[in-house]
């Protein structure tokens, strides 16, 4: 398996869309944590008022093409709390990764 990075942005009007979606985003990583496939993830936080501005999700998956449907799959993707994502390609370096 190869690592993923799920980086997303919130939009304007998105404070109120998390809070009613946050509890099956949570679900869905929550899954992929349970198949040993979450590295980590988290919010982004605006650096002065420390609000959500997005997410970040580190994850393995089999290919591009998974790591895109799982990023697909999220409900901050498919309710529209993301403005903007993308899923990259990812090599973890510090810490080193598990053997």
């Amino acid at each position: 398996m190869s690592l993923f990075v799920l980086i997303g942005k919130t939009g304007p009007d998105a404070a109120a869309r998390r809070s009613a979606v946050r509890p099956r985003h949570l679900e869905h990583l929550q899954a992929l944590e349970r198949a040993g496939r979450i590295r980590l993830a988290g919010p982004l936080l605006e650096p002065e008022e420390g609000n959500p501005c997005g997410s970040l999700v580190v994850f393995e998956a089999e290919s591009a093409e998974a790591a895109r449907a799982v990023a697909e799959q999220d409900p901050y993707v498919t309710e529209g709390v993301l403005a903007t994502w993308e899923v990259l390609s990812f090599t973890q370096v510090i810490p080193g990764p598990p053997a």
